[in-house]
């Protein structure tokens, strides 16, 4: 890893805590499935308001699920736009594989062939991907510097020695609709894992422990955006047999347990840390038309979600600005 995100990207190595009037800007790119689209929607016209690229820009990015594979794609020093032209080439396949094992082939080949053996100590600023723990129901989360563990610093391991694809199938395997991950750390312990959003959805809670607490920088020059994925009408069954209506309440359950605990990890946010400067960025979407959900795979519907992405960021140019600049 190049820079500790303990330090400002346009900075000297002074701790931020000793730093008065230096910003520490955080990230936070919640999950969804194919409603990142929205979100790159949203960093497109992010990026080109800071005028570089955004790993330069931000000390911290955090990403759960599609937004933990958006993440580190950034953290890597790739612009929106090449994420953008990956997401176009891949997500639709592996939304529109029909069985749980085919899914989570397609979704092993994206990672393979996007992240290859790369791993955490080649990101360019400061990292957070979310996963759960299958068996002990608790996250995991794999970062680049140790400055980010909260103990144990000693056995500390970028990534808990794994690669960023392995962890990036972990963080999106949203069970049941994709298989499980079973990874091997430096350690050599086996851990199942499966979506980060069964824990965090809206991983912010998470990036603001490691900004302000392992990190120590004040409260008050910490500044937050958090990118969401829109909320959007459920989709209306296409065929009436009974596979296919198992399958979609499956999906509408998934969906709602994803976005109760979205909720609930904001609310928890804006209580223990309402000091530190936050923008959240998903607006919801009613007319019938915007009916989809994380499985979506068609492109001319997955590219008015990313229209959406821009118009929201659009409505809060000027806040966004005043807090970013």
């Amino acid at each position: 890893m190049t820079r500790s995100p303990a330090t400002a990207p346009d900075q000297t190595d002074t701790p931020a805590a000793e730093s008065a009037g230096v910003l520490y800007r955080v990230l936070s790119l919640d999950g969804g499935g194919a409603k990142g689209f929205y979100t790159l929607g949203v960093l497109r016209e992010l990026e080109a308001m800071v005028g570089r690229p955004l790993h330069e820009h931000f000390n911290l990015i955090f990403g759960t699920s599609t937004g933990a594979i958006i993440a580190a794609l950034l953290a890597l020093g790739n612009s929106v736009d090449t994420v953008h032209q990956l997401y176009e080439g891949h997500v639709p396949t592996v939304m529109r594989a029909r069985s749980r094992a085919r899914k989570s082939a397609a979704l092993a080949q994206l990672a393979n062939e996007v992240f290859g053996d790369r791993h955490f100590d080649d990101a360019r600023t400061g990292v957070g991907i979310v996963a759960t723990r299958w068996v002990s129901e608790r996250p995991m989360i794999f970062k680049a510097d140790p400055a980010q563990s909260h103990g144990r610093t000693a056995t500390f391991v970028p990534g808990f020695g794994v690669r960023l694809s392995d962890a990036i199938q972990a963080s999106c395997s949203a069970f049941p609709f994709f298989d499980r991950k079973t990874i091997t750390t430096a350690a050599g312990d086996r851990v199942e894992l499966i979506d980060g959003g069964y824990c965090a959805n809206n991983p912010t809670l998470y990036a603001l422990a490691d900004a302000v607490v392992a990190l120590r920088n004040p409260p008050s020059q910490v500044r937050v955006i958090n990118v969401g994925v829109g909320e959007y009408p459920a989709p209306k069954p296409r065929t009436l047999a009974m596979w296919f209506a198992r399958k979609l309440l499956t999906a509408q359950l998934l969906q709602k347990t994803l976005e109760i605990n979205t909720q609930s990890m904001e609310q928890l946010r804006s209580l223990l840390f309402r000091d530190v400067r936050t923008i959240r960025i998903s607006d919801a979407f009613t007319q019938p038309e915007m009916a989809t959900d994380l499985m979506e795979h068609d492109l001319r519907k997955l590219n008015v979600i990313h229209q959406r992405g821009a118009e929201s960021f659009g409505a809060r140019e000027s806040e966004i600005r005043e807090l970013m600049l």
